[in-house]
């Protein structure tokens, strides 16, 4: 069988009007005993993801050790991430046809069936392909016996569309947003949290609307993230990267999105002069770089990225730095992700060193600059006149990541509604600390990629009510896309929260304080 053939076909939208007549008639024994590279690869890292993995991470990986590319390559994507993304509407639909509970298939077997349902029920791939290879995978990944159990669930499930297993799986369920966290595969707490920030963050006034907003908000996340790259000023422009095969952004005046392929393969990526960067990230360290500043602030500016790994903000802050000749401190709290900066940021240390300004990478707890112990520096001079007092302080806080849900599809599955509990304090810690080290006119960005209410706007405001010296700015102006002009759809402010379905980026939280 030609790979074309194994493929079956390129991705398509959800397919509709399935039938009994569609699904093969072969027995298990006739079928192939192996599958090919690609979906093996895919079941692969479906169990390393299994096993604590990131998928971001561990396919690629094995797509380089494997040697798999091109439209091979793309085909093993979107199994991993689809099947992984889609895995709660999966297992519900499995547990269906194979008259049983999930927790009673073997896991192995289970990751077989969600690949197999996913390209039954969410790829351009005919259901005799679909079904043969999936049960082919399943004899030579979980056995002979299996694949006969396989090929049953597999067939079952190619009696119905997606339109129907849809209304079989959550036509019984009366909770709408119940509901709608089953046919889009979320967790049902993920789901409520996103509606309450709908309407905590001003997009919607009330539940009618909620609920639709929310639907297309849960779809975005189901939606392949489109690789973003940021060009860093002072080392590359958006020009180069059209030039090596990308398009101009129209969000980010920084940014541009590459349609397919590696983007490592692109020189200005490869040397660190660009990075791969969502454009609500970019956003946000322009908005910090751009926001106004007193007049003593200015006179002595200085930056630091309080929580900086793995590198994406500090390295377009860095370089606007040293364009300015500015310090710039990155500090990381994670030795790994010390590490992660310290690569992303080769270029810019490079350009630091030629323009005759510092960049300082340090490995430390970003709570300690709160008490003026801060890694790197020695002991604090006292005051706001010390020397590490900083015009313009990034906290990238620790969070949920529930704003980035379509480019991580595992973190769904394994966040749980105590993890926002348990980074309040930190948040709330690192916030002020933040204040703390920062001179009077400086100011004070304090963002997330979540827009969990318990993470944004009620971490700040708990902090704001007990302080005096700091208040919050409008960062509405400092959101400007491509052209120039204010991004639309920003809200009544002072806070911007972006939307994956409004503004096609990671839902970015920002808030802009200004230290009195």
């Amino acid at each position: 069988m030609s790979d074309e053939r194994r493929r079956g076909g390129r991705q398509r939208p959800p397919a509709r009007g399935r039938s009994a007549q569609h699904r093969s008639a072969q027995r298990p024994s006739e079928r192939s005993r192996r599958t090919d590279p690609a979906r093996l690869a895919a079941y692969s890292v479906m169990r390393e993801v299994a096993e604590g993995a990131y998928a971001n991470l561990a396919l690629p990986r094995l797509l380089r050790e494997k040697r798999i590319q091109g439209r091979d390559a793309g085909f093993a994507t979107e199994l991993v991430y689809g099947a992984t993304r889609m895995s709660g509407l999966y297992d519900a639909i499995a547990a269906t046809a194979a008259d049983r509970p999930v927790d009673r298939i073997d896991p192995g077997v289970l990751d077989t069936i969600r690949l197999g349902a996913h390209q039954l029920l969410g790829m351009r791939v005919p259901t005799h392909a679909a079904v043969d290879e999936t049960v082919a995978l399943a004899r030579q990944v979980n056995g002979a016996g299996a694949s006969g159990f396989v090929n049953a669930v597999m067939r079952r499930i190619s009696e119905r569309s997606l339109d129907e297993w849809l209304e079989v799986v959550s036509g019984g369920v009366s909770d709408p947003v119940e509901a709608l966290a089953i046919r889009t595969s979320h967790p049902l707490w993920v789901a409520k949290a996103l509606r309450a920030a709908l309407i905590g963050h001003g997009r919607v006034s009330d539940a009618e609307a909620a609920e639709a907003e929310l639907a297309l908000l849960l779809e975005s996340d189901n939606a392949p993230a489109k690789v973003s790259l940021a060009a860093r000023p002072g080392l590359a422009t958006v020009a180069e990267l059209v030039e090596a095969g990308a398009e101009a952004s129209t969000t980010s005046p920084v940014g541009a999105v590459l349609p397919e392929g590696d983007p490592g393969r692109i020189p200005a990526v490869r040397q660190g002069r660009a990075a791969v960067q969502d454009e609500g990230s970019q956003l946000v360290a322009l908005a910090i770089a751009t926001a106004e500043v007193g007049q003593d602030a200015m006179k002595a500016e200085r930056w630091l990225d309080l929580c900086a790994g793995p590198g994406g903000k500090a390295g377009l802050l860095a370089s606007i730095a040293v364009q300015r000749r500015i310090p710039f401190v990155a500090n990381e709290v994670n030795e790994h992700r010390v590490e992660l900066v310290r690569q992303t940021l080769r270029a810019v240390s490079a350009a630091a060193r030629e323009a005759g300004t510092t960049l300082e990478i340090v490995h430390g707890d970003g709570r300690d600059f709160a008490a003026g112990a801060q890694p790197g520096f020695g002991p604090s001079t006292g005051g706001a006149a010390r020397e590490s007092a900083y015009s313009r302080v990034l906290i990238d806080a620790p969070c949920t990541g529930l704003g980035a849900l379509r480019r991580r599809p595992e973190a769904r599955w394994r966040r749980r509604p105590s993890d926002v509990a348990a980074l309040a304090g930190l948040q709330r810690e690192l916030l002020a600390a933040g204040i703390d080290a920062t001179t009077p006119g400086g100011v004070i960005g304090y963002a997330t990629c979540s827009p969990h209410l318990n993470e944004t706007r009620f971490v700040v405001q708990d902090v704001l009510k007990k302080r005096d010296d700091v208040e919050l700015v409008d960062a509405r102006p400092l959101f400007r896309d491509a052209a120039g002009a204010q991004l639309p759809d920003l809200g009544d402010g002072p806070y911007v929260q972006l939307w994956p379905h409004v503004h096609g980026t990671d839902a970015m939280f920002l808030a802009l304080l200004r230290k009195r």
